[in-house]
Order: C-alpha cells, then sequence, then structure tokens
C-alpha cells in the first residue's frame, strides 16, 4: 500500500511539472463558471460569472494575475424584511436580487507545488445591472481567497470573495461569494 502511495505521489507531481510557467511568462485564461452568492443572513444563490485573468509568473513559484469576470452575485429569500429611505417592511413570498458586477480580481498567486496555487488579493467590483435596487452602491470590494489546479492548460479554480463594503449606506450587508470557475491558460 505504502508502495502504491509513493508511486502516485511521483506520477502526480511529474504530471504537475507541466502545468507551471516559467519565470518571466505571461499567459491569458479566459474562464467561465458558477457563483453562489448570499448577503447577510438571507438564502444562498446561484449565478453565472465569466470573463478572463492575465498572469505574470514572477518567479517559479510565484505569480501576479490581474482580471476582469462579469459576475452574477445577490441573493434569495423568503419574507424578506428591509428598510429604505422610502419605507421598511416585509416582502412576502420568495425574493431574489441578481446584481451584475464587472469584478476586477487583483491576485497574489504562490504555486506550493507545480499547478497548485494559492490566491489571495482585492476585488474591486463595479455594479452593472441593479437589479431594482436604486440605493446600491456602484463600487464593491471584496477579499478573494481561494486556489486553482492547472493540468495541460485547464485550470480549475475555487474562490470565496469576502465583502468589506455595505451594499447601500442604509443596508448593513455585504456580498459573499463562493465562485467555482473553470478555463484556459495559455502563454502569451
Amino acid at each position: 500500500m505504502k508502495k502504491l502511495f509513493v508511486m502516485a505521489a511521483m506520477v502526480l507531481s511529474s504530471v504537475g511539472a507541466f502545468a507551471q510557467q516559467a519565470a518571466g511568462t505571461t499567459t491569458l485564461q479566459p474562464k467561465v463558471g458558477l457563483n453562489v452568492a448570499t448577503i447577510g443572513d438571507n438564502d444562498w444563490k446561484a449565478g453565472f460569472a465569466a470573463g478572463a485573468e492575465l498572469q505574470y509568473q514572477a518567479a517559479d513559484n510565484f505569480g501576479i494575475a490581474v482580471g476582469a469576470l462579469y459576475s452574477v452575485q445577490g441573493f434569495k429569500g423568503k419574507d424578506v424584511d428591509i428598510d429604505t429611505p422610502i419605507g421598511s417592511g416585509t416582502i412576502k413570498n420568495d425574493f431574489k436580487w441578481n446584481p451584475g458586477y464587472i469584478n476586477v480580481p487583483i491576485t497574489l498567486n504562490y504555486y506550493p507545488v507545480a499547478g497548485l496555487a494559492l490566491k489571495a488579493g482585492l476585488q474591486p467590483g463595479f455594479l452593472v445591472n441593479k437589479d431594482d435596487m436604486d440605493d446600491a452602491k456602484t463600487v464593491d470590494l471584496s477579499i478573494p481567497v481561494g486556489l486553482s489546479y492547472e493540468y495541460q492548460g485547464i485550470v480549475f479554480d475555487a474562490r470565496y470573495n469576502i465583502g468589506v463594503t455595505k451594499l447601500a449606506d442604509n443596508y448593513d450587508h455585504y456580498n459573499n461569494v463562493i465562485q467555482i470557475t473553470v478555463g484556459y491558460k495559455f502563454a502569451l
């Protein structure tokens, strides 16, 4: 059994060697995926994410990436309590808020082993579709943390975007988004 684990580790480490760019190179990665988002104590809802990231491989185990992704976020809930300048109350039945953002993730990517990246950074987002929430702020800021794995140019990425700015001045809640994407990375 021990020999099997050693052989599997050797195979995976050699496969991973194909999955990392050399220091000084730049790559582009178009990607699509799924968001699972919520705000406050509301229910999580599914959304869509699509865009691309550009990465500069600064060293063998360190890269810097910047991207642009269209991201549908928001929340869903039942009997949602609201408090706005034009009134307060409870929205009965099912309710969904589906705002669209252009997010610009800026991440530092650390590669502890070839192909596996640990990511953290800062992500400004720009609201492009308010979806009937007129007092929503047009700029959102979050901290993306996550990891990705690359195999023969295909990149699987999972992130948690932790919201740090309020959605509106009178609404003390933040965007929280789990984002899972798949993309293809190629050298420029």
